[in-house]
């Protein structure tokens, strides 16, 4: 190989490392071998409540459930970092559209602690689901007795001009949330890999 060839060839090579550092992947950091998010869990007080909310009334799909899981010695306190006598009563795997899954789980414990998270409490948390019709997906939750907080927002100036978004509430107080942005948010202009979405997952 000619002294020119093994130039252009380490050239090569060293401008796919560069675009490999500068990729979204590497700048993430560090899990070996991570996809992706594959589920998120919740507890709801009631199973049979949790997953008839997610699959009557916001369209999800049941899949399988796991049945129940206690143990007399501390595996679940070594192994889910609950009370050693919690007991999981039963948990339904669910998928919303193009979405992550859900694993609903229904707990027993001798510390539980019955009140939901406020999202201004450590642990808060909320799930948001993508519509195309903010207004048709409001009135169709209003149709259920499902209560919906206030008046949907949108915000028209910063990264995420071009987002609506409005709370409602799951019968047990879980906080979930609409997100509709037909036209996209203003963050994405010049970017070529986005912020996951389920209308374009490959993007």
């Amino acid at each position: 190989m000619t002294f020119q060839a093994t130039t252009q060839l380490l050239r090569r090579f060293l401008l796919a490392l560069a675009a490999a550092a500068l990729s979204p992947f590497a700048l993430a950091g560090g899990l070996p071998g991570m996809q992706g998010l594959q589920h998120i869990g919740i507890t709801a007080p009631s199973l049979r409540q949790a997953t008839d909310f997610f699959v009557e009334v916001l369209g999800c799909e049941a899949y399988f459930t796991f049945g129940e899981f206690k143990f007399a010695d501390d595996w679940m306190e070594r192994h889910l970092n609950v009370h050693p006598r919690a007991v999981i009563k039963d948990f339904q795997m669910v998928r919303c559209g193009n979405g992550t899954n859900l694993e609903i789980f229904e707990y027993g414990a001798p510390d539980q602690n019955r009140r939901l998270p406020r999202n201004s409490d450590i642990g808060g948390h909320h799930l948001a689901f993508y519509v195309d019709d903010m207004d048709a997906a409001i009135a169709y939750l209003k149709s259920k007795q499902v209560r919906v907080l206030d008046t949907p927002s949108t915000f028209s100036e910063g990264p995420a001009a071009g987002l609506t978004w409005v709370y409602f509430l799951a019968p047990w107080g879980l906080q979930l949330e609409l997100v509709s942005f037909p036209r996209g948010m203003q963050y994405e202009q010049g970017l070529d890999r986005l912020l996951w979405d389920p209308r374009h997952p490959q993007r």
